[in-house]
């Protein structure tokens, strides 16, 4: 029997052993329990107000919904597992859900990076062609775009179950959060280094590809902002632009603060890898929601309409 056949038939199963180090994991998992309900109540708030409202349905919305579901996906894909490790001590994972736990919590990463970008083209078409705004982007071809997204996450991310499944495993143990591609290829017989460098060149140029293509989105709207004459105008792009805005520096952010703490060599404690790494996870799936339910004037309407039925008259 060949080494690969033996090693996949012998690991039928993972341990997470991510958190073998952490101090106090009850206090630890039930704070990212309470923050992934509030995750889950958030984004299906957002995704209901938006399709239950046909006021609603225009592109900036759908693209808003887009996103909810993203975030949902991807907090989905990573914090059951690690909860399940920090609040019950149930540390197993079996193989192919751990691979297909990989390969979504990847594609939920790159549709984040996808669908923030989407929303920049938005707010460019909206600003730079008001006029036109509604028949360049129409709800059919905002709802298009999206799934074209989808499909090419897909597309790109297919490499990564593809490069994992022919590998043989000598390690039961992941020594991350739960099973990313990092943790995963580390548990292989092969040596990790180039599979390493081939995701950062794939990691990097999808995430700067995205940061660079919003960049010029806004760059283009400071130029038309320029123009402007009247400060109503001006201050109603702001208006329109700072919840997207928000929303980008509370993705990239942290993600750049992990690429740059990597290149200077800054050496950080297990734990605080960790904490790092679930703060990039949760902030902006919880942070997004909250974000447009605050700065949207119609989901806000709603909202407090809402609540207003609710609460007990006086």
């Amino acid at each position: 029997m060949s080494l690969q056949n033996f090693s996949r038939l012998s690991i039928s199963e993972f341990v997470i052993g991510g958190f073998d180090t952490v101090q106090r994991p009850l206090v630890v998992g039930v704070v990212i329990l309470i923050a992934y309900i509030l995750v889950i109540i958030a984004n299906l708030a957002n995704i209901y107000f938006i399709v239950m409202d046909k006021h609603l349905h225009q592109p900036m919305y759908l693209f808003i919904c887009n996103l909810a579901i993203v975030d949902i996906i991807c907090c989905t894909s990573s914090c059951p597992t690690i909860i399940s490790v920090l609040v019950a001590g149930y540390k197993t994972i079996s193989y192919v859900p751990c691979i297909i736990q990989m390969f979504i919590y990847q594609i939920s990463n790159t549709m984040e990076m996808f669908a923030i970008s989407a929303m920049a083209f938005d707010r460019f078409i909206a600003i730079s062609c008001p006029l036109r705004y509604h028949s360049v982007l129409t709800n059919g071809r905002s709802v298009l775009i999206s799934v074209a997204l989808w499909v090419a996450a897909f597309a790109i991310l297919a490499v990564v179950p593809a490069t994992i499944l022919p590998l043989p495993f000598c390690e039961s143990t992941l020594k991350y959060m739960f099973c990313d591609f990092a943790a995963v290829i580390r548990a292989t017989c092969v040596d990790p280094n180039p599979h390493y460098y081939r995701g950062s060149i794939l990691f990097s140029f999808l995430m700067f590809g995205t940061f660079g293509f919003i960049c010029l989105s806004y760059l283009k709207i400071v130029m038309v902002v320029v123009k402007m004459s009247s400060k109503s105008d001006k201050k109603k792009v702001f208006n329109t632009c700072v919840s997207h805005f928000i929303v980008i520096v509370c993705y990239y952010a942290p993600t750049f603060v992990l690429i740059i703490r990597t290149r200077i060599g800054v050496v950080l404690t297990l734990e605080e890898r960790h904490g790092l790494s679930v703060g990039t996870i949760i902030g902006p799936s919880l942070v997004n929601p909250f974000i447009y339910c605050l700065r949207t004037k119609e989901i806000r309407q709603k909202l407090l309409k809402i609540l207003s039925k609710v609460a007990p008259s006086s």
